[in-house]
């Protein structure tokens, strides 16, 4: 066989897995779509887009760890992936950026222009006797649904998982730290301590999800707030769901010593993407529920 050093790049077979990721999002996105609007199919298509992402992550993961393990890896290729990852973290960043640019559009220009504010106002564009008031929770015509009590506050559940991610960020940056020196018991016990926050995290957003509907009445058709609301932080959650699924999978890696000082871009790659996903939700915190 032959190894990485007799070789200039590694170029793989062609591959699966692309068209499973594609039917993967689509079958998601499509039954996530189906889902808001009400549409009884919804989330058993959802589930099934769930079920075909797992079944890509664990076949893709497997076979380039495979590739990896078996020696078809040199410096150019590991040079690719750090490439590709700071890209694709890139493009997360820039996605959440979008969000962050509407929710901005929306309190500073769009609800004070519809509420008569500036050259441009349009007061009671919207319905009779419209405000200008932020958040607004309101639909033009919301008599079909039962208006949101308030808006969600920083405080209790908000605050608590910012602490959880918080210290996850540390944890993980601890158990890399024991990486680097070799300390197997550090690294792993380090790993552990990272997907128990993140998975407190996750439980405690569902909890979150659940009060805010049957309490608090906050739904997605809660105005604008409610829809950007569950979009930043349903988004936001999916990562962290992804994040714990990579982070057990080098736990995994960890456990079994594939991991040395020199060699773990696998690991660094995924911490990469975890402080990326802590720093998302710092500026959620402040812009969402602080603000």
């Amino acid at each position: 066989m032959t190894t990485a050093q007799e070789q200039n790049y590694y170029i793989p077979e062609p591959s699966k897995w692309p068209v499973v990721a594609v039917l993967g999002l689509f079958t998601l996105v499509f039954g996530i779509v189906m889902w808001v609007n009400d549409m009884g199919a919804g989330p058993y298509i959802m589930a099934a887009g769930g079920v075909i992402l797992a079944y890509l992550l664990f076949g893709w993961f497997g076979d380039v760890i495979d590739e990896n393990q078996t020696g078809k890896y040199n410096e150019k290729v590991e040079h690719s992936f750090r490439q590709g990852m700071f890209w694709f973290i890139t493009s997360e960043a820039f996605f959440f950026i979008t969000f962050f640019g509407c929710l901005f559009y929306l309190r500073t220009i769009a609800v004070p222009w519809l509420g008569g504010e500036g050259h441009l106002g349009k007061s009671n564009m919207l319905w009779d006797g419209f405000q200008a008031t932020w958040p607004l929770l309101q639909l033009p015509d919301d008599s079909a649904y039962v208006p949101a009590k308030e808006a969600m506050g920083p405080g209790g559940i908000p605050a608590i998982n910012t602490l959880l991610l918080l210290s996850s960020g540390v944890t993980l940056t601890w158990a890399h730290w024991g990486l680097k020196k070799s300390n197997q018991k550090q690294l792993v016990w380090g790993l552990f301590a990272t997907i128990a926050l993140g998975l407190s995290f996750f439980v405690l957003q569902v909890y979150e999800y659940g009060h805010a509907y049957t309490e608090m009445d906050l739904t997605l058709k809660s105005g604008v707030y409610g829809s950007i609301f569950y979009m930043l932080t349903g988004f936001h959650g999916f990562h962290v769901t992804i994040g714990v699924v990579m982070l057990t999978v080098i736990t995994v890696r960890s456990i079994k010593g594939q991991f040395t000082p020199r060699k773990h871009f696998a690991f660094e790659a995924v911490a990469w993407y975890w402080h990326f996903v802590d720093v998302v939700w710092l500026a959620l915190f402040f812009l969402v529920y602080w603000l």
